[in-house]
């Protein structure tokens, strides 16, 4: 006769298993959030959930507070209301929004990491040096334990003959592939990615989808702004269209971009097709 403790020794004794069972977790929730800047207000009340090892595709037209709402789960942005749980925890807030306990958040931020649509690596780092800043400053990692990995992350995005140039003299793609391995660097629950090949001439965009769309296979989860419709389509588990600062319609995205019910939503598939 089969007992409870059958399934905990399973998945104690395999990997896989303890993977398999931590899908299906919420990695991030959102309720109500509100943004205002001054008298304008960018977030309306947004609520969103994305589980362990989802690809949530958050699509837009420009002004309807997509980056916002990625900057605001990583605090770059305080929130004006509304909660913030990653990973279980709720991230405490005062009444304003503005972080009530600073090093909770600089815990939390080690769970989450960001690509930016215009890089930002430090110009005057290598590559290597850029992907190693953080393990080594902030998580302490011993250097050369963060050498090492940092060349297994620059290798497996492509750059690993690009280690000791700097960003400067490198094409847009490979800054965008060396920001996506630092990214990588803290180990993080969950990726952000605001339209991470918006910067990029077309001709480069394919390289970077092809390393997020790797790591999407291998059950990253991921919040990703883009206005790639079909990259968006073919990766994704959910697409959420945020218009004016709400959420018009959410859901798989064989209903979203085959289905839509909304106007807005496919007026917006029309204008971007």
């Amino acid at each position: 006769m089969p007992t409870v403790a059958t399934a905990e020794q399973d998945t104690a004794t395999d990997p896989s298993s303890a993977q398999s069972a931590s899908l299906g977790k919420d990695a991030v929730r959102i309720e109500d959030l509100h943004k205002s800047f001054g008298t304008l207000k960018v977030l309306k009340g947004v609520s969103l959930t994305a589980r362990q090892g989802d690809v949530v595709a958050i699509i837009g037209g420009s002004g309807s507070g997509k980056s916002t709402m990625l900057r605001c789960i990583n605090f770059l942005e305080s929130p004006s209301g509304g909660k913030i749980i990653i990973d279980g925890e709720e991230v405490k807030m005062r009444a304003d929004g503005t972080p009530a306990d600073r090093r909770q958040i600089e815990r939390i931020r080690t769970r989450l990491a960001m690509v930016f649509q215009s890089f930002n690596l430090w110009t005057h780092r290598t590559l290597l040096e850029n992907v190693i800043e953080v393990p080594v400053h902030v998580l302490k990692i011993p250097r050369a334990e963060a050498i090492a990995q940092a060349r297994v992350l620059l290798k497996r995005v492509g750059l690993a003959d690009k280690e000791d140039a700097f960003p400067a003299f490198l094409s847009g793609g490979q800054q965008q592939r060396a920001a996506i391995a630092r990214a990588l660097a803290v180990d993080p629950s969950v990726m952000l990615f605001d339209e991470p090949t918006s910067a990029l001439d077309p001709e480069l965009v394919g390289e970077v989808l092809t390393v997020i769309r790797d790591l999407a296979a291998e059950g990253r989860t991921m919040l990703l702004v883009t206005h790639e419709m079909r990259f968006a389509r073919e990766v994704a588990d959910h697409v959420v269209y945020l218009y004016q600062g709400r959420i018009e319609e959410q859901g798989p995205p064989a209903e979203v971009f085959g289905n839509p019910k909304s106007e807005r939503l496919q007026q917006f598939l029309k204008s971007v097709s």
